[in-house]
């Protein structure tokens, strides 16, 4: 039985003024310290040394989260639209409220070292022996389950996946709404509320009214313009690049038998493999920026450079090039060898591409992430967003993306006179 408080809850909130909680299990959930964990990972990771406004929390978006799809849903129960399953109302707002629970600090960074998903700990920590599995078993005891099921997309109801997880879900509105509120920038607006006004549940999919064709239009621009003016920024992605250095020069130092002077234990039981939830969750940013304080007097000076550069924001500069050829790739990594420096840490190719709506096509394969936007008219046809809108299919599949190289400018510049003219050059040194 779903148990409300005897007093409604609210949170001040930046973005939605208000987030209200009525439920007594979300409650106890906020309260778990597995998800007061999130006040201590940025939002945004690295991006706060681009744009120094981004230091929300994973806290305040997942509350954000909790609080659009508990809108929805209270809308769908206003109307008492028959397509909606009431029964799933508390496992829905549980699972909007606890999807991002398995991040970690800077947490894509780490992902790709170390081959890992926030989602798959996430699952983890809903399953394991925390304080938020308790919970959720005092609910039932498959109820774990079927709020993990949901954020591994693996419910018997995709409707209710697609509350947090499809083209246009109660996640993205929030992150483009709070990212966009905190680093200063206007691309981000949307206007929300006409949005979830007009957000349908029908036959066993979330759809929008055609009226709204136009707020979609919208709220998919402005995602397209946060990628590329926010989540792609030059600079931002040049932390990025210094991050996965620190932790990919970390494990191979680890790896290799090194003797380090600072070691932390879930670190090294991340570098080996052997991470526990418990471990995991001790894992924040507080603590991976105390060991690169730490690694900044380490033995090996490429690992304490590169904790140097990334805490005192001492970043790699870039150049923008057309996409390099294999011969002159080659001759600027054999160069920088040659200079002393590492061609694999001292020198990254990047090239940043996103797909701000991907149109849903009948011969997709298997595993599609995220569902279509689809539109419902006043004959209860549906359509496809982007066979109605010129807007989103001239946008959509588009590639838009320069490569840039990132390199150590004053190191290279101390070196300009022993490099080839055609490379010289090319740095525009």
């Amino acid at each position: 039985m779903q148990q409300s408080l005897s007093e409604e809850k609210v949170f001040k909130d930046p973005v939605h003024k208000y987030v209200y909680v009525q439920d007594e299990v979300i409650w106890n959930l906020i309260n778990t310290k597995e998800f007061q964990r999130l006040r201590r990972i940025r939002q945004l990771g690295a991006t706060y040394l681009t744009f120094h406004g981004a230091e929300h929390s994973r806290f305040s978006h997942s509350l954000g989260v909790y609080e659009i799809t508990r809108k929805i849903i209270s809308q769908f129960e206003r109307n008492a639209y028959p397509d909606w399953p009431a029964e799933e109302r508390q496992v829905s707002l549980c699972a909007a409220l606890l999807h991002d629970l398995g991040h970690g600090p800077f947490s894509h960074s780490i992902e790709q070292i170390f081959d890992t998903h926030h989602e798959d700990w996430t699952c983890r920590i809903l399953l394991e022996d925390t304080e938020v599995n308790q919970i959720l078993r005092a609910v039932s005891a498959d109820f774990p389950q079927r709020v993990a099921s949901i954020i591994c997309k693996t419910y018997e109801k995709p409707i209710v996946v697609n509350l947090i997880s499809s083209q246009m879900d109660a996640d993205r509105m929030d992150y483009l709404l709070r990212d966009a509120y905190f680093t200063g920038v206007n691309y981000g607006t949307f206007d929300l509320e006409r949005i979830l006004r007009l957000l349908r549940p029908h036959q066993g999919k979330i759809v929008v009214k055609e009226s709204g064709m136009h707020a979609v239009e919208d709220y998919l621009m402005s995602r397209y313009q946060m990628y590329w003016q926010v989540y792609f920024h030059p600079v931002t992605r040049s932390s990025e690049i210094i991050l996965r250095q620190i932790f990919r020069r970390a494990k191979e130092l680890y790896k290799s038998g090194y003797q380090f002077e600072f070691m932390i234990a879930p670190f090294g039981r991340l570098f080996d493999g052997s991470l526990t939830v418990d471990d995991y969750l001790k894992l924040d940013e507080a603590l991976a920026q105390t060991v690169f304080t730490q690694w900044m007097a380490e033995r090996d000076e490429l690992l304490a450079g590169l904790c140097r550069r990334f805490l005192n924001r001492r970043l790699y500069k870039y150049i923008t090039m057309e996409e390099p050829d294999e011969a002159l790739w080659s001759s600027i990594r054999k160069c920088f060898a040659e200079l002393g420096l590492h061609p694999d840490y001292h020198l990254e190719i990047d090239f940043p591409f996103d797909l701000p709506y991907d149109v849903y096509r009948p011969d997709a394969k298997e595993g599609r992430e995220r569902p279509p936007i689809v539109l419902l008219d006043a004959f209860d046809q549906l359509a496809e967003i982007s066979d109605k809108s010129d807007i989103i299919r001239s946008i959509t599949g588009l590639h838009q993306g320069r490569y840039h190289l990132y390199y150590p400018e004053e190191e290279l510049r101390h070196k300009a006179e022993y490099m080839p003219k055609h490379i010289r050059e090319l740095f525009g040194l």
